[in-house]
């Protein structure tokens, strides 16, 4: 990371600190950075020297239900498991964890309310649209901050989202290539999935 860009005295972002973090998928360092506009820590997780072009990296939106409980209801899980094993492997990229993306930005109880909404017959996206949210309330500008201070010029990005593209695109991040990052479905999220392809534009097979 010594390709790393001048902090702004203004920017409410400040880099925190770095340790090394071992991991079933390979060894990996571990970042914070302060959010003052969210007040969270995001997290990067990095292999090698990602400044430079062509970093092989992941934005992912924080899903305490399927990152930490395993939930079945969405694909966040297993898409941070498949991230995190394609950057140990290629030995140089990052993983950015964002936090206070919690159902697309809603936060921990309106997505429960919007997971009793689902359950009663609306998708993911007319469930938000029921509690009075957008169907995405994400801002990537953190992303964005962090990449540049990382020294990273362009990336190689893992995602079939065409939101996070034209969002990195919008705030100066080259996207040099979108590698599609699909995992299997099962019968829980089989409709989430459908609603993430017909609705949001994500690129799902």
């Amino acid at each position: 990371m010594s390709d790393t860009l001048p902090v702004p005295a203004d920017t409410p972002f400040v880099r925190g600190h770095t340790a090394r973090l071992p991991t079933r998928h390979g060894d990996f360092s571990i970042t914070s950075y302060r959010d003052a506009q969210l007040q969270v820590e995001h997290v990067v997780m990095h292999v090698g020297d990602v400044a430079g072009e062509a970093v092989l990296m992941r934005i992912h939106s924080e899903c305490l239900t399927g990152d930490i409980f395993g939930s079945l209801r969405c694909d966040c899980g297993p898409q941070l498991e498949l991230a995190l094993q394609r950057i140990a492997l290629a030995g140089r990229g990052l993983l950015i964890y964002m936090r206070g993306h919690e159902g697309r930005g809603i936060g921990i109880t309106e997505k429960l309310k919007a997971y009793t909404l689902q359950d009663q017959g609306l998708d993911t996206v007319d469930a938000n649209l029921a509690l009075g949210h957008a169907a995405d309330l994400r801002r990537f500008d953190a992303a964005a901050f962090i990449l540049q201070d990382m020294g990273v010029r362009s990336v190689r990005l893992l995602s079939n989202n065409p939101l996070k593209v034209l969002a990195l695109e919008e705030l100066g991040i080259v996207v040099q290539a979108r590698q599609p990052h699909e995992v299997p479905s099962n019968p829980e999220n089989a409709g989430y999935l459908r609603t993430k392809r017909d609705r949001m534009g994500h690129w799902l097979g």
